[in-house]
């Protein structure tokens, strides 16, 4: 059985936390609704300290950032924007459209056809996460949607030179500065400046989340992607260092991002532990990582690789890293994790900035039922149907007995007329 060595907070704190994310967001929502680009502003300026004469970039301002960025900045957003078009058309060529005869005188079929117009969320406040562009637009646009448009809050006072740089490059249409609840709703809401988008995707902090939850249905959304979750999977075959670094290098997105080591190795166990509290003392960005290690970090050991998929699938992390001697394993018996990083060689960094997989990832469990943004994504796959008159005769008679079983006698005439008239009979 699982033994917990370490456990993060309980689960009635957490839901004190979800309840009042969940009414902050509504008063957000409800008031961009009724006072648009004013109520925008409102909050920009109240969160973020920003509120500018237009939210959005004209080109003399994108063109300012180009200058700002050294050409080896440039040069690696490209490299990295490259690996993620590369790996999206490779998943956009495994779609086909299909169109088959089924029956004698029945086609039927199915087209993959872009979305319209799709708001991508670029977090930004406390890291400018460059990266989130790439994973989003890039992605989009190899979908072939018409309109994408592209928002990040400000870093540090004005929008981010790399942010807005890497969102140009990777060809969004229309680039915001403005962040948080109000970006999202702002662009799903739509106001007098900003027209509304048909779906919203990219990944944010808690409230980001619950706006996209809240506004499921108005649009469409990619997936629930709240705070960053790691999971460490290894044994003996690895060391505490590398461990401890891998669970702090997620940790530092914010102080509640779950990370958890699953092991089998006590001695592991224990010396990741140490480790993670050394590193804590030279990281950078130990404030951060070190309360969601506090608050959320968890050691679990476990006595065998079975045991650790039963556990990992119950956990349903986002991120999965896993070193041990037979990773394959883990890729073979898993069903439930947002992206795989098999082996100590990789990590969920290279995920995360450059490899080509996509970073925005299911959270809070919701890979049970979900992956990860991918091309397909943006793609509706939508049916057709052909039919000769020889064949809706034909079918037109199952039909017809089918809907008498449910009553449905609108349904059975829909069905009779066409047996009248195809089958050889005049109607009466």
């Amino acid at each position: 059985m699982a033994k917990y060595l370490k456990t993060g907070v309980s689960v009635e704190e957490a839901q004190t936390q979800d309840a009042k994310v969940r009414a902050t967001v509504e008063d957000i929502l409800r008031q961009i609704e009724d006072r648009g680009d004013a109520a925008v502003a409102e909050f920009s300026q109240r969160f973020d300290k920003w509120a500018p004469a237009s939210f959005r970039l004209s080109q003399s301002e994108i063109d300012a950032c180009y200058e700002e960025l050294d050409q080896q900045v440039i040069d690696d957003i490209r490299f990295a924007q490259e690996q993620v078009g590369n790996f999206a058309r490779i998943q956009r060529a495994s779609m086909q459209d299909v169109e088959r005869e089924t029956l004698p005188g029945v086609v039927l079929g199915h087209k993959h056809i872009p979305m319209n117009s799709v708001g991508c969320y670029v977090p930004g406040g406390k890291y400018p996460l460059v990266a989130s562009a790439h994973m989003s637009v890039v992605t989009a646009k190899v979908a072939g949607v018409k309109r994408v448009i592209a928002a990040a809050p400000p870093f540090n006072g004005r929008p981010s030179p790399a942010i807005v740089v890497a969102m140009h490059m990777a060809g969004a249409d229309e680039i915001y500065c403005m962040g948080g609840v109000q970006a999202v709703g702002a662009m799903a809401i739509g106001t007098e400046t900003i027209g509304a988008v048909d779906m919203i995707v990219g990944p944010g902090n808690a409230f980001v989340a619950e706006a996209k939850r809240q506004l499921f249905g108005r649009v469409g959304i990619d997936l629930f992607a709240g705070p960053t979750e790691t999971l460490v999977i290894a044994d003996d075959s690895v060391d505490g260092e590398l461990c401890a670094a891998d669970l702090l290098g997620q940790a530092e997105h914010g102080p509640n991002s779950p990370a958890i080591l699953l092991t089998t190795s006590e001695q592991l166990a224990q010396d990741t532990m140490a480790e993670v509290e050394r590193q804590l003392t030279i990281l950078p960005t130990a404030e951060v990582a070190g309360q969601a290690w506090r608050e959320y970090g968890q050691v679990i050991l476990c006595e065998s690789y079975e045991e650790m998929v039963q556990v990992a699938d119950e956990i349903a992390s986002e991120h999965v890293q896993v070193m041990t001697r037979d990773p394959e394993f883990f890729l073979t018996n898993m069903t439930n994790y947002g992206a795989l990083f098999l082996g100590p060689e990789t990590n969920v960094s290279y995920g995360d900035k450059v490899i080509g997989t996509n970073h925005t990832l299911p959270t809070r469990k919701a890979a049970r039922y979900t992956g990860g943004l991918w091309v397909g994504k943006f793609l509706k796959t939508c049916t057709y149907q052909k039919i000769t008159p020889e064949a809706s005769a034909m079918v037109g008679e199952y039909c017809s007995r089918l809907c008498a079983v449910e009553g449905f006698a609108g349904h059975k005439e829909q069905a009779d007329i066409r047996v009248r008239r195809y089958g050889g009979k005049t109607d009466e």
